[in-house]
């Protein structure tokens, strides 16, 4: 005798949200395909596919959250699968989510890192999704603060008749199972102190550090573990309201600096969910003026993956977001933002108009103002740089070698990595006047200087550089560049 196959529900709620979206079925199937081919999947649906998923067939892998985000560019609300009538998956949109409520924000921003630490090398491959900014930035705008983030003791209580499991003694807490781990060292409703988030801060610090000196790729999984293990279980302790709000500004600080690293080892799609929760986790801690940050970081990013237009939005929001009242550097590093947009786009107009409010914001600035942590990189040093770039991409390159050759006398040697890529800068401004011999002893340095680093950012850029020597290639410069850069190694 053989088992019947179970019989399926027709599948209402995606019935209802084709007739809402006003898809044929033809016509949905056509975009989950379209939006695959985004993420390097060759998909091949058509209208029976629609058809069998509305008799209740659950289509596989990650097609559910593709539906999904199909229904949300059309109808511009957040859906997931969920709300589909589908089965959740490993989804590629996980971690594009604005969540509703603190509580949310942590369960999805742990997931990212308790995946992320481990060796789930599919997450890094994740690709970059412009769509997926709209949403999120948007919610952070018009969105209500949140209310209350304070969290209340709640001590474990062994079961009756039963002692308390002791404390495994050591033990390493890296080989604890991924949902416990840290666990071990802090206990659940452990109470969050001004010691714990002065902690997390300093981390902060130190990551920061390592990343502008020799890249993301060389602490970066460190980063991600210490948020899994330390971070994760002060933000599930217990803890007041004003400690509540510092501790998730210190953990959205700690989870831009993730994506921050992420992007610069060309992990595009995990950067962008990382940057996505930080601005989730800086509306839980009430600082508009980080969240604005938050957005600057994901445009920089939109930037340099030739997404223009999302760029610009991105900046704009930032500046709506942020208002005229903060500093005068906060407001420099935002018009900057917005002009390193307009200048991959080539609008020359707005670009130097954002660069005139940018510089002006800065001349405007005193010595006694009380700038923001995350903003006292932006300096004249700084200024001049996002001036290098925008000339560089205007194709003003005379104006391009004036501005990143001041960065780099005012730039300190702590920051190599934005050195380097202003000497490329300067070495593309002095290629473009003709300079050829100047153009490529700076690009030997760069190149040198990325062969010791882990970044890919660092690499991409040589690169470039490299591919704008093409027409050159017969020049005994570029053969001499060629010949030097191959005896790195």
């Amino acid at each position: 005798m053989t088992d019947r196959p179970a019989q399926r529900t027709p599948n209402r709620q995606l019935a209802a949200l084709i007739a809402e979206a006003g898809f044929s079925n033809a016509g949905l199937a056509r975009r989950v395909d379209q939006l695959g081919l985004e993420h390097g999947l060759d998909l091949r649906y058509d209208k029976t596919s629609v058809t069998r998923w509305l008799r209740g067939q659950q289509p596989r892998g990650t097609t559910p959250a593709l539906i999904a985000e199909v229904f949300t560019r059309r109808l511009g609300r957040r859906l997931t699968a969920q709300d589909l009538g589908l089965d959740a998956c490993a989804p590629v949109y996980a971690g594009l989510e604005f969540a509703a409520t603190p509580e949310e924000a942590v369960d999805i921003v742990s997931g990212l890192w308790r995946k992320d630490s481990g060796s789930h090398a599919e997450l890094r491959k994740i690709a970059f999704t412009p769509a997926g900014l709209v949403v999120p930035s948007r919610d952070w705008l018009i969105g209500k603060p949140d209310d209350k983030v304070a969290r209340e003791q709640t001590p474990r209580v062994p079961p009756q008749g039963r002692p308390a499991p002791a404390r495994p003694q050591g033990r390493p807490v890296l080989t604890l199972p991924p949902r416990t781990r840290g666990h071990a060292e802090r206990a659940p409703g452990h109470k969050v102190t001004n010691g714990d988030i002065n902690a997390l801060r300093s981390v902060g610090e130190l990551f920061r550090t390592l990343d502008d000196r020799y890249g993301g790729g060389h602490a970066r999984q460190a980063l991600v573990r210490y948020l899994e293990h330390e971070c994760e279980p002060m933000l599930r302790g217990a803890y007041d309201e004003q400690t509540g709000r510092r501790l998730f500004g210190a953990a959205a600080d700690l989870t831009r600096l993730a994506g921050w690293t992420s992007y610069d080892i060309a992990a595009h799609g995990l950067a962008q969910r990382y940057f996505v929760q930080a601005l989730r986790l800086a509306q839980a801690a009430g600082d508009r003026a980080y969240g604005s940050y938050v957005l600057v970081t994901m445009s920089r990013q939109a930037v340099y993956l030739g997404h223009g237009r999302e760029a610009v939005q991105l900046a704009r929001v930032a500046q709506q977001g942020a208002g005229t009242g903060g500093p005068p550097v906060v407001q420099a590093l935002l018009h900057a933002s917005e002009a390193r947009a307009h200048g991959v786009l080539g609008e020359v107009r707005a670009c130097t108009a954002a660069l005139v409010r940018s510089e002006r914001a800065l001349e405007a600035a005193r010595p006694g103002d009380d700038v923001p942590y995350w903003a006292t990189f932006f300096d004249e040093a700084q200024l001049a740089d996002e001036f290098g770039h925008c000339h560089r991409d205007l194709q003003q390159f005379r104006a391009a070698a004036q501005h990143a050759e001041r960065s780099l006398q005012l730039r300190a040697p702590a920051h190599a990595r934005s050195r380097l890529f202003c000497r490329v800068v300067l070495a593309t401004a002095r290629l473009g006047l003709g300079e050829l011999d100047q153009a490529c002893a700076l690009a030997v340095e760069a190149a040198g200087q990325a062969a010791e680093m882990r970044s890919a950012r660092a690499i991409e850029y040589v690169r470039d550089f490299e591919r704008r020597l093409e027409p050159y290639r017969d020049a005994a410069p570029v053969r001499g560049y060629r010949e030097k850069v191959a005896a790195l190694g």
